[in-house]
């Protein structure tokens, strides 16, 4: 009997420990369930392709319902070749202080990227670019360069004087003269919202670039003008103030320090260039240039206009609003807004779709009439905009964008303005930017996911 009895005691540990075992091996997936890889480029090897089985979803911690594959872009093999040959110049120009460099605007005959002063706002876009690329502080062929480049723009915001409204008192670069006299904290203080939701809080240097983040935030805030755009605007100031709206998002997201009401005033500020009842645009601060100014509109309404479209499907879902009934101030409120939130979420709506349809007009994506750093700045918001609001256009403006790209591509690999902002260095990190959008999609719908404001 005890014989008996052991055996079967033995048989139950053996099958708990069999059912273990697989548990570990399938945890957080159905056994049916496909699995659905964010494409992750790394260099020198194509990026893998991502499953296209029907029912596949990625999911994040924010969302509930996943998005679906379809949404995912792979890249195509000139474009792979392209971000290559381009991160591989962009390694090389990086200065022995870790940080890389535009030049200023007086000599922008200089492009050899190791005869310029380095300067935070060019090496927060060649950061980017790298970690956008693959590589981590820890992992991946450039995680030295990215740590040397991180060290550096921590170190430019720890030096920073109390009350100043940038981290550099470096003055003239060509990113100032034409973006901003503060577009350095700006783009530091994105950087900085990337390298914390990619290294989480247990990373050693989490608690630290936070402190430089929320550094960063004050100062934007600091900065600000009545309006929500930022002092010391530049040629096409329209750019400063935009990525400083999206970098207070970004940092919200990420939990950093954002006053509300800046984050709303920033807002709409970029919304403002749009009037959608005419379809007008003002340019004043964008150099008179349409691009510009769409291309921050789209940006800075991307969030709200998502947050209308998932609010009313969900609506119409549950019958609190018509099936057929368009997006509308009442239609808001019956989804469960207040009266005054509702009117906020519908003109954000109806700006996204007005700029983003303006951005990607042949006539407008021409810009100045020539590619300058503005232009490739512009490209970048536009299609992260389109990827944050879950914009399924996102996919034809990245064919048609990547190929505008390759085609102007140095042989060198790098890729250099025609005017205004010319720094092949700052206009190399932008373009992998551009190119290399669909390696980030995760990241970037975790930024726009939906907090569900409506009853």
């Amino acid at each position: 009997m005890r014989k008996h009895l052991f055996i079967a005691a033995a048989l139950v540990c053996a099958s708990g420990i069999t059912v273990m075992l697989v548990s570990f091996r399938t945890t957080g997936q159905r056994a049916d369930a496909p699995h659905c890889p964010v494409p992750q480029a790394v260099p020198g090897l194509p990026s893998p392709e991502p499953h296209t089985i029907k029912g596949c979803v990625f999911k994040t911690v924010f969302e509930g319902e996943g998005l679906d594959s379809s949404f995912v872009v792979r890249a195509p093999q000139a474009v792979l070749a392209a971000e290559r040959r381009a991160l591989d110049w962009l390694v090389k120009a990086q200065a022995n202080d870790g940080g890389y460099g535009a030049g200023t605007h007086a000599r922008q005959d200089i492009v050899d990227p190791h005869a310029v002063s380095t300067d935070p706002a060019t090496t927060a876009m060649a950061a980017m670019a790298i970690m956008r690329m693959g590589s981590s502080l820890e992992q991946g062929s450039y995680k030295d360069q990215l740590a040397r480049a991180t060290e550096y723009l921590l170190k430019q915001v720890e030096e920073a004087p109390k009350g100043a409204n940038n981290i550099t008192q470096l003055q003239g670069t060509q990113i100032q003269v034409k973006l901003g006299a503060n577009i350095d904290v700006a783009l530091t203080a994105q950087f900085l919202s990337n390298l914390v939701a990619k290294i989480g809080e247990q990373h050693p240097k989490y608690f630290r670039a936070m402190r430089a983040l929320n550094t960063c935030v004050a100062i934007i805030q600091r900065s600000q003008n009545a309006d929500g755009s930022v002092k010391g605007d530049g040629w096409a100031g329209v750019l400063q103030s935009s990525f400083a709206a999206s970098a207070l998002e970004s940092a919200k997201a990420q939990g950093a320090d954002v006053d509300e009401e800046s984050l709303r005033l920033a807002r709409d500020n970029q919304k403002s260039n749009m009037d959608v009842a005419n379809g007008s645009v003002a340019t004043e601060r964008a150099a008179g240039v349409t691009l510009y100014a769409v291309s921050g509109s789209s940006r800075n309404s991307a969030v709200e206009a998502r947050e209308v479209n998932e609010v009313i499907v969900r609506a119409k879902r549950e019958g609190k609003v018509d099936k057929d009934a368009p997006v509308s101030v009442d239609a808001l409120e019956d989804a469960g807004y207040s009266r005054g939130e509702a009117e906020k979420l519908n003109t954000a709506y109806q700006v996204y779709n007005s700029a983003s349809r303006q951005a990607q007009q042949d006539n407008v994506v021409s810009g100045f009439g020539n590619n300058g750093g503005e232009e490739f700045l512009s490209f970048l918001q536009t299609g992260e905009s389109l990827v944050i609001a879950k914009d399924q256009g996102w996919k034809n403006w990245y064919g048609q964008t990547t190929d505008r790209l390759v085609s102007i591509q140095n042989q060198d690999g790098s890729w250099n303005g025609h005017h205004c902002i010319t720094s092949p260095v700052f206009c190399t990190a932008t373009s992998i930017l551009i190119l290399s959008i669909n390696n980030d999609i995760e990241h970037l719908l975790a930024q726009g996911a939906v907090k569900y404001r409506g009853n």
